[in-house]
């Protein structure tokens, strides 16, 4: 065989090559698009992805148990540490007892009242920690910020200078 001999041409093996090409860009958009739809839509960039989903995931439980006033389940999410009754000295800088003091429905301190319902209406990745925007009992005017930290999945209030444009 010489060097001006080429193989014959296999339609084939072209036919095939190609639907694997096709099918396999297809199913790379398809899981693309599905992760983004479980990660809730984020309007940021892909690599942020899954802090979204989890960041989501977090404090939307949290919220689900200060609604069912579980408030111990709550600080465990808050400090992600299910175990936070066993060391409580630990967590000196926010105690339980200001937590409750803070997200009890029968405290003075609580500015939005029993915690009915809940929405997540934005979230973005900011310094290195994902900014939720959550509006508490359908409320239209100030939402709640708070502030979940990807490197030890903890949760915090947003410092009061950030925050998200949630529109007019």
């Amino acid at each position: 065989m010489t060097l001006l001999d080429a193989p014959k041409y296999d339609e084939a093996r072209e036919n095939r090559n190609r639907a694997m090409l096709y099918g396999s860009g297809g199913l790379l958009f398809i899981l693309i698009v599905v992760f983004w739809l479980v990660s809730g839509h984020p309007a940021d960039w892909p690599w942020n992805w899954y802090t979204h989903m989890r960041g989501r995931y977090a404090i939307n439980h949290f919220l689900q148990d200060v609604e069912k006033n579980d408030l111990r389940s709550a600080y465990a999410i808050w400090v992600h540490d299910p175990n936070w009754s066993q060391h409580a000295d630990k967590y000196a800088a926010y105690p339980f007892d200001r937590f409750q003091k803070d997200w009890s429905s029968t405290s003075p301190d609580n500015e939005y009242g029993v915690v009915q319902t809940h929405e997540i209406v934005a979230a973005r990745v900011f310094k290195n920690v994902l900014l939720v925007g959550v509006l508490i009992n359908g409320r239209k005017s100030k939402a709640l910020f708070l502030t979940y930290f990807p490197k030890d999945h903890t949760l915090d209030f947003a410092p009061p200078d950030e925050e998200l444009y949630l529109g007019p």
